[in-house]
């Protein structure tokens, strides 16, 4: 398994998403709150 994982991807160096997309993202990440209660999980986006 570890083999699998010790090769550098082909795919890592075509990766060039828009700055739309990145900020998108973050700006998604930065609002999104997730609370854990007892054996419950809330996710909750906060605008």
């Amino acid at each position: 398994m570890a083999k699998l994982y010790s090769n550098r991807s082909r795919y890592l160096d075509t990766l060039n998403p828009k700055e739309g997309t990145v900020k998108f993202l973050l700006e998604y990440s930065q609002a999104l709150s997730v609370i854990n209660y007892d054996k419950l999980k809330f996710e909750i986006l906060l605008n």
